[in-house]
């Protein structure tokens, strides 16, 4: 997802090199040849039980689309932005972001192309007389960008929520999720249940009659809408990099911190998601009870990472 034009891709565990893209050029674009083979996938499986995870990598930095997608949109995002990346040296297409002079453009076109690619996907599904028996999930990792030269606030990316990726405010972790089930989900119908990706494995045994594990619960009566949709009694995230910051969700309540490892950490922020879903009014003051709470669940449920260094102590610290 970070380099377009890579020198290989892997098709489960086989290295498949692509030449065409040796030396700098642009010859295969990655997320086209995915796309490529998640319909050789469905035309291959089409008589038998399948299950596709397909995860594209558009759109995302680095901002490159080839010039064939780009050129529709040249001036129409007016003023564009330009990125200064990599180019040439040893860190080029290892790690670092290329160059992007229409970084609005090519935005544009790469949700353009994602666009494209579902509906073929969905078209050929549909074509193959699949749509009954197939369920599609639709769904993104995070809340927008900022690398590689994106702009989510030109874009308006997160809505009515604050924050990007990294951040544990409902712009960096609430994402939408779209379900398609001809003949069973209705179109046009919502959930507001607060759900998590965790989740997506227990509803897919919950449709095949198999017992449930792990922490997830399944949210298949919310998109059948037959029997009782479970919630979850919390949700908790937490994020070491950037002084670390931790988030815990128990019913329209939030409790956030951040800087948990600055020399002075952050207060705490508690926010009611059901009157102020972006997250702009603290009433920690008002609620001391609510954070109180939320804080003794945080120090009972969460486990200490030796991967991801960041500790109990350091969140409750005063």
């Amino acid at each position: 997802a970070h380099n377009y034009y890579p020198d290989h891709l892997w098709d489960d565990t086989s290295k498949v090199r692509l030449t065409d893209n040796a030396e700098g050029a642009f010859g295969t674009y990655a997320p086209q040849r995915i796309h490529e083979k998640a319909l050789e996938f469905v035309q291959r499986h089409r008589d038998e039980p399948f299950f596709l995870y397909y995860p594209t990598t558009i759109p995302h930095a680095e901002l490159a689309v080839p010039d064939s997608l780009i050129a529709k949109y040249h001036g129409r995002f007016l003023p564009e932005k330009a990125y200064q990346g990599v180019d040439s040296g040893d860190h080029f297409r290892q790690g670092a972001y290329a160059s992007q002079q229409e970084c609005h453009a090519a935005f544009a076109a790469m949700v353009t192309l994602l666009d494209d690619q579902v509906g073929e996907l969905v078209r050929m599904i549909d074509e193959l007389g699949l749509g009954e028996n197939t369920l599609i999930f639709f769904t993104s990792d995070n809340g927008p960008h900022l690398e590689g030269g994106a702009d989510p606030d030109y874009f308006d990316s997160n809505g009515p929520f604050r924050g990007y990726k990294r951040d544990v405010t409902e712009g960096g972790i609430r994402v939408p999720m779209i379900a398609r089930w001809t003949g069973t989900i209705q179109p046009g119908g919502e959930s507001d249940v607060a759900l998590a990706f965790w989740d997506v494995w227990p509803t897919i045994q919950d449709l095949n009659n198999t017992p449930t594990s792990g922490d997830g619960i399944s949210f298949l009566p919310s998109i059948t809408g037959a029997g009782t949709q479970a919630e979850h009694e919390y949700l908790y995230w937490e994020f070491h990099e950037m002084k670390g910051r931790v988030a815990i969700r128990e019913g329209n309540w939030k409790l956030i911190r951040y800087d948990l490892t600055a020399a002075t950490p952050g207060p705490w922020s508690l926010y009611d998601l059901s009157q102020d879903p972006g997250e702009r009014n603290n009433v920690a003051n008002d609620h001391p009870d609510v954070v109180k709470r939320l804080e003794q669940k945080i120090r009972d449920v969460r486990t200490e990472s030796e991967v991801f260094p960041l500790s109990t102590a350091q969140i409750l610290t005063d």
